[in-house]
């Protein structure tokens, strides 16, 4: 139908959810339907069936029928019939919610090794983000079509660091075929050892060599009473079991690992199984940042032996070391998609400039860094610095046109979502809006109907779908968007008067909460801020809010002063140095007191080698985050090298560390 025809329908659609939007959710939940619907919300968090299906009729017709819908159908899905099922895929065709049911019975069918069913509804499911579901039609191409599924299925089993019966049955299948070998099991119960999932290693184990898999959970209670037992027969089992006992000790004590390795098995173990297992030391010292990671690592005499994960490390360790020869060797050896990440380009191309013996390696360097330099993210930028250039607010993107914003505003997915938010049920609207603006599902965006979903999103003041859909653009980038400024006046007079940069503080607001007024974390933290009640309850004390309450850590004005006011305490015990102080408001500051300890480094590299992940990415996020902001407060060219800095050991003329600080 032409816009135009269109054009009334969607006005009156744009009066309609505008004026919605004014409701609080309270209010909202007196509309017509919405307390039933609410009344389903916790019939379901309670598995209460019988209470669904009595109510369900009440919101035929409503916005969210559904989401209603599928929680009914899905509390019963066990028992419901395929007629049924086949019912409800057709009457929301299309939607989310299709595919979310789809995604449960297809784990279903598989448990039931209903293969016919599985090929043939997973050609019908869009999402494909559900590894074991994944497994399942693997499974189903293999028993049905013969195909030859391997590579896929360890690709997948491998990724999958819990045990789950799809990929489990799936290997088995192949392994009974001898599609997959017993080296490829034995690598998957190494990587489940080394993740702390016992119960994958023993599940791997125990399609290999099953007499011997009730081994596993004996050797990670204990590893060195394994390692200590006399074995009359070294069996190549029996090797493999030291080397998940070698693995699980290295975890607590890398050191004496490496003593039993060098002491008695390394001679009895096959040059793969040794450098795996040095790798797995080298990882762990690397993790408790110990200076000689990088010689337990140099013992790995074949990098292709090993796994991308523990390839990371190895740069990281050797980072840490100024080793850039082997930065060099193990970058070659990641995978394609691994080598392919803005990082890995990133210290690639550095370990180039710094190994170059001739023009070509340079040239091959400038490359690099061109093919991943922009303002997009951490190493993005440092590729642009390394250019000679410095992060400057891109050029806006054409404006919306009206059409394009009330596209945006007629998509049904994107109108279940708001008005799931606006209800108060976050979780389920982020998901339908997720669904809705990805390229794979009906009705995916491409860049401009991005930024247009993004603008509505804006509006409504929904920052973090505004800003997670908008950071999905691809050749175009509307910085107001990415990185918008709510409440600037707060934010702005708050750093201002205890000398902060309010680019940090929005660059670490952004990352935290994503301006989400009512966040709170699944460990308390609370607000924009994400503020702990005790660090709330202290910090208030030491700026002065002598009538704080704990109730007060949501208002948006306490929560900036009491989040700024902790973030510059915490700045000035690690003198001005962002990226520790980023990690210290992420994981308290004893740990990066301690991840400070050892040889000056830069800053990147640093952050590089905090041993938690997320952590890691936290303080990455944070500093680009802040650059860019610093771009679009001051309108001028910004240097995220600047603001990164080194970092080492306390001087010894700094003022003692604030032990009081929480």
């Amino acid at each position: 139908m032409p816009f135009f025809k269109q054009l009334p329908s969607i006005l009156t659609l744009v009066g309609t959810l505008s004026l919605a939007s004014l409701a609080t959710p309270a209010a909202q939940a007196q509309n017509r339907g919405d307390d039933t619907f609410l009344e389903m919300h916790q019939a379901f968090r309670k598995n209460d069936r019988t209470r669904l299906t009595a109510l369900l009729p009440q919101l035929q017709g409503h916005t969210l029928e559904p989401l209603a819908a599928y929680w009914e159908l899905r509390m019963r899905l066990d028992t419901a019939s395929e007629a049924d099922i086949l019912g409800f895929l057709t009457k929301y065709a299309g939607s989310y919610y299709e595919d979310r049911l789809r995604n449960d019975w297809l784990l279903q069918l598989g448990k039931r090794r209903d293969w016919p069913t599985v090929a043939a509804q997973h050609r019908s499911y869009r999402m494909k983000d559900d590894k074991e579901v994944s497994c399942y039609a693997l499974a189903a191409d293999a028993i049905l079509s013969k195909m030859d599924v391997a590579a896929e299925a360890k690709r997948l089993w491998y990724a999958q660091r819990d045990a789950d019966d799809g990929c489990t049955y799936l290997a088995e299948h192949l392994h009974s075929g001898r599609k997959i070998n017993g080296l490829d099991l034995w690598r998957k119960a190494r990587i489940a050892m080394d993740a702390n999932k016992p119960r994958a290693a023993k599940d791997a184990v125990d399609i290999e060599a099953p007499r011997l898999s009730e081994q596993v959970t004996l050797i990670f209670n204990d590893p060195a009473k394994y390692l200590d037992k006399r074995i009359l027969a070294i069996t190549k089992s029996r090797k493999e079991l030291a080397v998940l006992a070698l693995i699980r000790l290295a975890a607590t004590d890398p050191d004496k690992a490496a003593r039993e390795l060098d002491k008695r098995w390394g001679l009895m173990l096959t040059p793969e199984e040794r450098h795996w297992t040095w790798a797995v030391i080298g990882k762990q010292a690397a993790q408790k940042l110990q200076d000689n990671a990088s010689s337990y690592f140099a013992k790995v005499h074949k990098d292709s032996d090993l796994s991308d994960d523990l390839l990371m490390w190895k740069i990281r360790a050797a980072l840490r070391m100024g080793q850039w020869g082997q930065v060099l060797s193990a970058t070659e050896a990641l995978s394609a998609d691994s080598r392919n990440d803005p990082a890995w380009v990133y210290w690639r191309a550095r370990a180039l400039a710094a190994t170059a013996t001739s023009d070509v390696h340079k040239q091959e360097a400038q490359q690099l860094l061109r093919g991943i330099a922009s303002v997009k993210g951490f190493y993005e930028q440092l590729a642009l610095e390394e250019l000679g250039q410095t992060i400057t607010v891109p050029e806006r993107p054409a404006p919306l046109t009206p059409q394009e914003k009330g596209q945006a505003l007629a998509n049904p997915g994107l109108q279940r979502a708001l008005y799931a938010i606006q209800l108060g049920l976050r979780a389920e609207g982020n998901r339908e809006w997720n669904y809705s603006t990805n390229l794979h599902t009906p009705g995916g965006m491409n860049d401009r109907e991005l930024l247009a979903a993004a603008d509505l999103a804006c509006q409504r003041q929904v920052w973090d779908r505004c800003i997670n859909t908008s950071d999905r653009t691809k050749a175009v980038i509307d910085f107001e968007q990415r990185f918008p400024m709510p409440l600037r006046e707060i934010v702005l007079r708050r750093s201002q008067a205890i000398g902060m940069d309010p680019a940090y503080v929005y660059g670490l607001i952004r990352q935290e909460s994503r301006f989400i007024m009512d966040a709170r974390s699944h460990v308390g933290a609370s607000g924009l801020m994400q503020v702990m009640p005790a660090t709330a309850k202290w910090t208030a004390k030491k700026i002065g809010l002598t009538t704080f309450t704990p109730e007060q850590i949501t208002d948006k004005e306490t929560n900036v002063a009491i989040g700024t006011g902790y973030l510059k305490l915490v700045l000035d015990d690690f003198a001005g140095s962002m990226p520790m102080a980023a990690a210290a408001y992420n994981a308290g500051p004893s740990r990066p007191r301690n991840w400070r300890n050892g040889p000056v480094l830069e800053a990147a590299i640093w952050a590089e080698n905090i041993p938690f992940q997320e952590t890691r990415d936290y303080v990455k996020k944070v500093l680009s985050n802040t650059t860019n902001y610093a771009a679009l407060i001051t309108g001028k060219p910004q240097s995220l090298k600047a603001r990164l800095g080194s970092v080492g050991p306390r001087a010894a003329s700094a003022p003692e560390a604030n032990a009081d600080l929480p």
